[in-house]
């Protein structure tokens, strides 16, 4: 099994959601998170500044600024992992800086507290 975590961005959370909902991927963790990628000029934010937006405005000065951006994270069974990735990316995938990042990871192993379950069968719905 492995744990999917994505970071995207806010405005694409509910989107995200239903379509992985609709693809029958709905066991998820969200939280708000801050940060940035590599890239040095957001230019949809200096033209959100020049338009007058407020919250661009804000992110805007001296130094690299930290962006809001939400988490997932999910933990599926293998086979069930391309499926996420594919979605996720289809989901959020603008071509432009900021769309977010996959990571995949290994799990050694999961129990569902209820029942006792362990491994494959504490995640599958």
């Amino acid at each position: 099994m492995k744990e999917v975590c994505a970071v995207i961005r806010m405005n694409k959370m509910n989107e995200t959601k239903r379509a992985l909902a609709d693809v029958g991927l709905s066991s998820l963790t969200a939280r708000k998170v801050v940060g940035r990628g590599k890239g040095k000029v957001d230019y949809l934010l200096l033209k959100g500044a020049e338009a007058g937006y407020d919250e661009a405005i804000s992110q805007l000065g001296p130094g690299p600024k930290l962006i809001p951006k939400r988490m997932l994270t999910m933990v599926l069974p293998d086979k069930a992992v391309p499926l996420a990735i594919k979605t996720i990316i289809e989901t959020n995938q603008t071509g432009n800086p900021g769309d977010g990042k996959v990571f995949v990871m290994s799990v050694d192993d999961a129990t569902r507290v209820r029942t006792g379950e362990t491994g494959d069968d504490a995640i599958d719905e």
